[in-house]
């Protein structure tokens, strides 16, 4: 990894960090630059976990496939992020603020699919980690919310990756298999909403 795709990617981590830690949260209420602080430092590593991996398996795979590929920065995607956090109080969060770049001449559209779906399925898998952990530690306080913090954003994650909407990774993935793309889509959407009962169900392993 060189030197300009490891800033690229903090810058995107940082700012993908932001932008998730601003759901709920406001400034301008008293007491609201400490509650946003707390929820930056939770997001760093809930957001982090989430989108780093995530880049990383796309990275890794392409390189399996003999593919030159490299993390960019979308500088467009970055102020989208925190324009789209700022001015929606966190409703919504643009979840793209660059892309790993594949660079191949003899990738074919299935490689390029589990190119695609390397990531959401790293995201689905770091939920399940921070599940079992969460029934392992059965924490509270801070440990809490870094662990459902980091489960709901690795959901949301997922499921806005495989919208089938180029570039986006499900647009590559629905051209390959639309069977596939749906029950991807399917676990990660509906992860966002059941998480309340996936923590109960990881609470009683």
């Amino acid at each position: 990894m060189n030197k300009k795709e490891r800033n690229d990617l903090i810058i995107s981590w940082i700012t993908i960090s932001f932008a998730f830690a601003w759901i709920g949260t406001t400034i301008l209420r008293p007491g609201g630059t400490g509650v946003f602080l707390s929820q930056f430092i939770i997001m760093l590593v809930a957001a982090g976990t989430g989108f780093i991996l995530h880049e990383l398996a796309h990275k890794y795979v392409a390189i399996n496939y003999g593919a030159h590929a490299e993390f960019r920065a979308w500088r467009q995607g970055l102020i989208l992020a925190l324009a789209l956090a700022f001015f929606t109080n966190g409703s919504f969060v643009f979840a793209a603020p660059g892309a790993v770049y594949v660079f191949g001449r003899n990738i074919t559209v299935k490689q390029n699919a589990m190119i695609s779906i390397a990531g959401p399925i790293t995201n689905l898998a770091i939920v399940l980690f921070f599940g079992i952990l969460y029934g392992m530690l059965n924490p509270t306080g801070f440990i809490e919310a870094i662990i459902v913090s980091a489960m709901y954003v690795n959901f949301f994650l997922a499921a806005f990756n495989m919208i089938p909407i180029y570039p986006l990774d499900g647009s590559k993935v629905f051209m390959w298999s639309k069977g596939i793309w749906l029950i991807t889509t399917l676990v990660a959407a509906s992860g966002i909403v059941l998480l309340p009962y996936y923590l109960t169900i990881f609470s009683m392993l």
